[in-house]
């Protein structure tokens, strides 16, 4: 047994399929099947049963996939401590990301992170929250970028900025004209929203809620760009995070207003494994990270 063999187990886990798997770990389907039932005489056991159209784990393999699975993060770990003492700002830093956030965070930040670090070689994820969590937790991801929520006390944590939520609203709206409203002025209203899983639809119903707004329960959307494009065809109005507006503020036909009393607003933060010994880089990065954002808000 070598981790190799691990890897491929994981990654036929992974994608269900001998082919897929064989080429996202650069072998022959031969190959892969040849080593995983190595594997398998080796434990005595059988992994997975192989059907022409599909690949079913048994419970054997399920378990022993799961355990394959801690074994190469643990591996990793080991390769990332050698580099902490050596080159804490080298090496591959795989960063997990909040569709609310990545797209109009990363423009800004990527050329700064080059142009600091340009020994590290960074690959970015993006999903949603609960999906991203799992991959931390798993060892796939070193960190994320995403909205702090109360249920992340297993993982460590770094704030990197306060992000107000804002209303956006067709320009020719009755409000449109105001410099800024109150939370309580919109109570009766009813805000189109995100669809369920994104952390951005929780945070703005927990405000909703408590201030007596209703949800457009009509329609759902997948993106903040799907809600941007509602909100300009007159279809109702939403809230947006300060950051998505960037240069779309007085564009498209819509309206931004500060919502006041109380300000809705949120926490990113970059997100870690507690013990993570990539904690220093993980320092670094916050501090460019939190320095750029502060400017641009």
């Amino acid at each position: 047994m070598n981790l190799r063999d691990l890897e491929y187990l994981v990654a036929l886990a992974e994608e269900r399929h001998f082919r897929k798997a064989a080429e996202k770990c650069f072998v022959s389907q031969p190959t892969l099947s040849g080593q995983l039932r190595k594997l398998e005489d080796e434990l005595g056991v059988l992994l997975m049963e192989r059907t022409s159209r599909k690949v079913l784990f048994t419970p054997a393999g399920e378990a022993i996939t799961a355990q394959a699975r801690r074994v190469l993060a643990a591996t990793k770990e080991l390769r990332d401590i050698a580099r902490t003492f050596t080159e804490p700002m080298s090496g591959e830093l795989h960063i997990g990301l909040i569709p609310t956030v990545g797209p109009y965070l990363l423009p800004h930040i990527i050329p700064a992170l080059k142009q600091h670090f340009p020994e590290l070689h960074i690959y970015l994820y993006e999903a949603q929250t609960q999906v991203l969590l799992k991959q931390l937790a798993d060892g796939e991801l070193d960190c994320l970028i995403l909205a702090q929520l109360d249920n992340m006390d297993s993982f460590g944590a770094l704030p990197l900025y306060e992000e107000s939520l804002l209303l956006a609203l067709p320009a020719d709206h009755v409000w449109a004209g105001r410099e800024q409203i109150s939370l309580g002025e919109l109570k009766g209203e009813k805000l189109l929203m995100l669809e369920d899983g994104h952390c951005l639809r929780d945070q703005a119903m927990g405000f909703c809620f408590a201030a007596g707004i209703g949800e457009d329960t009509h329609f759902q959307a997948t993106s903040l760009e799907t809600l941007r494009n509602m909100v300009a065809a007159g279809s109702g109005l939403t809230l947006i995070p300060r950051l998505a507006i960037g240069s779309h503020n007085g564009s498209l036909g819509i309206t931004y207003l500060p919502v006041m009393e109380p300000e809705p607003s949120r926490t990113i933060a970059l997100l870690y494994r507690i013990h993570s010994v990539r904690r220093p880089c993980f320092n670094e990065m916050a501090k460019v990270i939190g320095k750029l954002v502060k400017e641009l808000l």
